[in-house]
């Protein structure tokens, strides 16, 4: 079973643009997402739903924040995992921000999220595409 939200026109039936606002409206998708899984062939661990809304918060504020705007998000879900796909305007791959030990965390700090995203994902596939931008497919298990 396949899920799907794809970048593009407003779909006919619904005033829902294809493209999530911020990373709320995109961990929605993805509740709604696993939501009809849980229907369809026995719901995800509360462990799925917290890692994959959590992996979804990243990778779009990632995107939002650093790669120039959200230009693609889809998700599908199987038997047996969730995919999430977020496409950015920037080439730039994501990278661990190294720290200076003296340093003190404030508003506007971060450097947490690829490692979250890297330690929860069963599969991650980075691709630049030739017209520019990247695109980031996450797999995360259901059970």
């Amino acid at each position: 079973m396949a899920i799907g939200h794809r970048a593009g026109p407003l779909k006919p039936d619904t005033d829902r643009p294809t493209l999530p606002r911020d990373a709320s409206e995109a961990r929605a998708r993805v509740a709604e997402a696993l939501a009809g899984a849980a229907a369809a062939g026995g719901p995800p661990s509360a462990t799925a739903v917290g890692d994959a809304l959590l992996v979804t918060s990243e990778l779009v504020t990632n995107a939002l924040r650093h790669g120039g705007g959200l230009t693609g998000f889809r998700v599908e879900v199987d038997r047996d995992a969730l995919a999430v796909t977020v496409a950015d305007a920037s080439r730039e791959l994501p990278h661990v921000r190294r720290r200076r030990a003296q340093r003190v965390s404030g508003p506007g700090e971060g450097g947490f999220g690829w490692p979250l995203v890297r330690l929860l994902a069963r599969g991650i596939r980075l691709t630049l595409p030739p017209g520019g931008g990247k695109i980031i497919e996450v797999r995360l298990p259901l059970h």
